[in-house]
């Protein structure tokens, strides 16, 4: 089958409709969790839970978007790329329409677990395919204005789901998911091209073993999918948490949280506007080093702050905003260039980042809930700080090679 790569100096509307629909996909998978973690609080009253579910809602999502990343990109490069995606689409619809039917909060978990396994289409299919499709700079600026449309989930959710529970019950939310989800199959339907490159090829255990030691034991690969899960899990583990450390924790109202979000999820939109102006000016290393001073500025704020005042929530706000301005900048050159460190085929090592990411926020988010519950607030802003430490120690290996994204050519 003929690969139909869609150059990046010609976007016409069929180009453009993929990523726009592929993004729709992804906002509804994300609105799925940002949406619904303000209305735990009433899921759990209502199933007669404790409020330790609350932040276990999302470590299920985030558990299923690892549990068939391993075979989604592989199977995708051999039976193509459009036919894994839409089938994810569907997936997605038929689980969140399945929660009307929960009845504990051991089924309603179960279930986010199976909505989460939607997220393995976006990183190890859809992704890969833009990858595929369009040249490093249009992409890394794709990339980028992708993300501030997938951002509004957290910037809106919080809010639109506070608001919701008080009007609807917090059981039609997944109709409107279903929804969005459905509009978005049409789409890619009409407009996701074909990229695979090894169409019609067996896949066997013995040769997917082999193509996971080969991306797996690519040192560079190996850190820059590692930071890249790490960077991002300060952001993730708020995103859990803050629910119980703003309304449980600081008595505050549900409106006042879902205003919380808003200086969070605007920085790191305004980041990723700075990135998508930037990426013809500089190279791909420059922008992820731009991104270090206010990603561990930010980190160091937020854990300095709470560790000398416990409720110190405005300015742990006010860091982790700063944090995420750095983040819109840094992450998107660094999950290229991480994608291009391995020769393995793209749907192989996409799947393979994105297992090693969601492991990470899987194991994170369940410590960052601890170590709130432990320590408060300081601890919690310093489990952050210390996956800022990591992310650091590990971007300053990937690009110890200096000639790593320092060509401004596609």
């Amino acid at each position: 089958m003929q690969n139909h790569s869609l150059s990046g100096k010609r976007l016409g509307r069929q180009a453009l409709l993929f990523p726009l629909c592929l993004v729709l996909y992804e906002f509804s998978t994300y609105i799925g969790n940002d949406m619904i973690q303000p209305g735990m609080l009433t899921v759990v009253e209502q199933y007669q839970a404790g409020i330790e579910w609350v932040p276990t809602s999302m470590t299920a999502y985030l558990a299923g978007g690892m549990f068939l990343q391993w075979l989604l990109g592989p199977l995708s490069d051999r039976v193509g790329r459009r036919p894994v995606m839409l089938t994810g689409v569907v997936w997605f619809v038929i689980t969140c329409l399945a929660t009307l039917l929960a009845q504990n909060i051991e089924q309603f978990t179960f279930l986010r677990f199976l909505q989460g396994i939607s997220l393995c289409f976006i990183g190890a299919v859809g992704y890969a395919a833009i990858q595929e499709s369009f040249e490093e700079a249009v992409c890394i600026k794709i990339t980028a204005l992708m993300a501030n449309v997938a951002l509004i989930a957290p910037l809106l959710g919080p809010l639109v789901g506070a608001a919701w529970v008080h009007v609807a019950p917090w059981e039609t939310m997944f109709v409107l998911f279903a929804l969005l989800a459905a509009i978005a199959f049409v789409g890619l339907q009409r407009a996701m091209p074909e990229t695979a490159t090894r169409l019609g090829e067996k896949l066997s255990l013995k040769d997917l073993g082999q193509d996971y030691g080969a991306v797996l034991k690519n040192r560079r690969f190996a850190a820059g999918s590692l930071a890249i899960g790490f960077v991002s899990l300060p952001l993730l583990a708020w995103i859990a948490q803050s629910p119980i450390i703003i309304i449980s924790g600081e008595k505050a109202s549900a409106y006042e949280y879902g205003l919380l979000q808003v200086p969070i999820f605007g920085a790191l939109i305004i980041g990723n506007l700075v990135l998508a102006r930037l990426t013809s000016r500089r190279t791909v290393r420059a922008l992820i080093l731009m991104g270090v001073a206010p990603i561990m500025v930010g980190l160091v704020l937020a854990a300095a702050a709470t560790v000398v005042s416990g409720h110190a929530y405005l300015w742990m706000t006010a860091g982790l905003s700063l944090y995420a301005f750095g983040i819109g900048i840094a992450n998107a050159g660094l999950v290229r260039l991480t994608l291009f460190a391995s020769d393995i085929s793209k749907g192989t090592v996409s799947a393979a980042m994105g297992m090693l990411q969601m492991l990470i926020f899987t194991v994170g988010i369940e410590a960052s809930k601890y170590a709130y519950l432990w320590g408060g607030n300081g601890l919690f802003s310093v489990f952050n700080l210390l996956n800022g430490v990591l992310w650091l120690a590990l971007t300053v290996y990937f690009l110890k090679d200096k000639t790593v994204g320092a060509s401004r050519e596609g």
